[in-house]
């Protein structure tokens, strides 16, 4: 359901009693949730019976995976051989035994001997080997593994399984879908070769990750250590530790039928021959980045966050270090505030709250320490800083922002009203949304927002606020005044944006006519050490590559940046102007509003 923004014209206390108005337009991420609140009773522990059993008996047992419709499984040696004499396959070997000169015979070996090679057997003796090693190593490291498990039902018989973010993330926000297998996945649908596809989103959530300080570290332009067999023997060390808990989600599976019903018109595919590629149209293309989007968000909306999430996020705020009391209070308060905002934690029951703020202290004792009643992110320092302790500092303040933002995507929508208003040059609901559609559009590398749905995350950021006051809507004004909720979400977002301020400072200062990607990293990243290093800034997050390379890109949407190709690769140059223009932009001040609005 699509509604204007004047459906916003009311007063902050009649927005806490609308949901039925205006969670219609939560599609985006509220409404996405599964499950919400207390999950307790959602998930069971699926390393309980390993623990009571024999890890021998459990890699050994029986494979009766639930079949659809009492379908009868294909062999692997049918499986080849469909492909083998597809039309798409013969035409592809004709095509190729065309161009090469060779025989038509000898092209089909060789596509014979790949398939033979990557195609699978559905012999289990090494997956079962591996399940024996994984079994036993999981118990070592985690406490519990928790698993919706009817969800595991809804994978069905040989799921395919793929990761849509295409690699890994190291600041534990979601990338930024690919869409080359997902198009492959939804091309036997979109041209009609079977009658539906279902996806079904999968959220893995883990209370401490096995290589926090490894990917800080390559953040900061460290070098992956290359996978050998004495890293192995090294990484035995781990077994001695304790990684917490894990949270498997298995969501309702998507339907492409229905999500593609009135959408596309798939006709468009009976006008070429199914064995020919095949251009899919702008719609189709949306439609596909829709959908990537769409499974993105359901795996974010249903993520189980940890108690570490929230004490991270609060000490972030508070360097370099925090009383315990007031510690406690403030994860207890941050704790309410998430769950009202439609996050799912994990929280301990009948635990007293500053026991569970220790445990979860201990867990992460590795980066965050207990000193005198005092829980220290960073050490005191009375000395100058040196590069030394810039890198240290920056490697925690990045293993403490992997937890944190495990939460961005619950608050960027009321964050980004909160900015939007102290941005925006007038408090007309006009100018705030503009302010706001604008910061959606530089940070649109950062969270995982709906193409096209500006206004559904308006309105659901304002719907948020104002379950807490914390905004004030008119028909047609909008403010947004300093309470602990917004100075808690300004605090939290407002460091992105100084970020990208101190790169597009170092951009309009920049003399160079033309730089690469990592000529810009290197140069943004010396001149951000010198600002942290003079005291003039603490913006340890924006050495991260990371959010580097996530503005560069957004500089050239905006045209801050212009890019260019060329034979040695891709190529920038920097509009001055615009960098200066950018800047004044961004100047923001916690608790002042510029002076056009007083």
């Amino acid at each position: 359901m699509k509604t204007s923004r004047d459906n916003l014209s009311t007063t902050a206390s009649e927005a806490t009693a609308m949901p039925e108005t205006v969670g219609s337009l939560m599609g985006t991420f509220c409404s996405l949730k599964e499950l919400k609140g207390n999950i307790e009773g959602a998930f069971e522990d699926i390393l309980e019976e390993r623990r009571k059993s024999s890890d021998l008996r459990y890699a050994f047992r029986n494979f009766t995976p639930a079949i659809y419709k009492d379908l009868t499984p294909c062999k692997p040696s049918v499986i080849k051989t469909t492909v083998m004499n597809s039309d798409r396959m013969q035409y592809v070997m004709k095509q190729i035994s065309l161009e090469t000169g060779e025989p038509f015979d000898m092209i089909q070996e060789q596509a014979r001997e790949i398939l033979d090679e990557m195609g699978h057997n559905l012999k289990l003796s090494a997956i079962r080997v591996f399940a024996l090693s994984l079994s036993k190593i999981f118990k070592r490291l985690y406490g519990k593994v928790f698993c919706n498990m009817e969800g595991i039902q809804k994978a069905g018989y040989a799921p395919l399984e793929f990761f849509i973010e295409g690699q890994r993330s190291r600041t534990g926000k979601t990338l930024n879908p690919k869409l080359g297998l997902l198009s492959a996945v939804m091309e036997p649908f979109l041209e009609g070769e079977v009658f539906d596809t279902y996806i079904v989103p999968i959220s893995i959530s883990y209370e401490k990750l096995l290589e926090e300080a490894l990917l800080a570290q390559e953040l900061l332009g460290a070098q992956k250590p290359k996978e050998s067999t004495s890293g192995l023997m090294k990484a035995r060390k781990l077994l001695s530790e304790n990684f917490g808990n894990i949270h498997i989600y298995f969501g309702q599976p998507l339907s492409l039928r229905s999500l593609s019903s009135g959408k596309i018109n798939r006709s468009e595919y009976n006008l070429t021959p199914r064995h020919l590629s095949h251009q899919p149209s702008e719609d189709i293309q949306k439609f596909i980045t829709d959908v990537a989007y769409k499974v993105e968000l359901h795996q974010i909306a249903n993520m189980v966050l940890s108690p570490g999430t929230l004490i991270a996020t609060i000490l972030l705020q508070n360097l370099p270090a925090l009383n315990f009391s007031i510690l406690v209070e403030k994860t207890l308060w941050l704790k309410n505030l998430t769950e009202a905002f439609g996050g799912m934690l994990e929280w301990p029951g009948n635990i007293p709250v500053d026991e569970v703020v220790r445990s979860s202290l201990h867990l992460h004792s590795n980066f965050i320490s207990l000193v005198d009643d005092q829980v220290v992110l960073f050490e005191h320092n009375d000395h100058d800083m040196t590069e030394d302790l810039v890198n240290k500092r920056a490697v925690t303040f990045l293993m403490g922002a992997s937890y944190r933002n495990e939460l961005v995507n619950i608050y960027a929508r009321p964050a980004l009203v909160v900015l939007a208003c102290k941005l925006a040059q007038t408090f007309k609901k006009d100018d705030v949304y503009k302010s706001f559609t604008f910061l959606r559009r530089v940070l649109s590398r950062e969270f995982i927002f709906f193409p096209g749905h500006e206004e559904q995350d308006f309105e659901e950021g304002c719907y948020l606020l104002g379950k807490y006051n914390a905004v004030h809507v008119t028909s047609d004004e909008i403010s947004s005044p300093d309470t602990s909720v917004t100075v808690f979400l300004f605090k939290m977002f407002y460091p992105l944006l100084e970020g990208y301020q101190l790169a597009c400072t170092y951009l309009s200062q920049d003399t160079s006519e033309s730089f690469t990607e990592k000529q810009y990293i290197s140069g943004v990243k010396s001149f951000i050490f010198q600002t942290i290093a003079t005291g003039a800034s603490s913006c340890y997050e924006s050495l991260s590559s990371d959010m580097l390379k996530n503005s560069l890109a957004s500089f050239v949407n905006l045209g801050v940046v212009e890019a260019s190709k060329s034979s040695s690769g891709k190529n920038y140059i920097a509009q001055r102007k615009n960098a200066k223009d950018m800047v004044t932009i961004l100047e923001v001040h916690q608790g002042k509003f510029p002076a056009a609005r007083l």
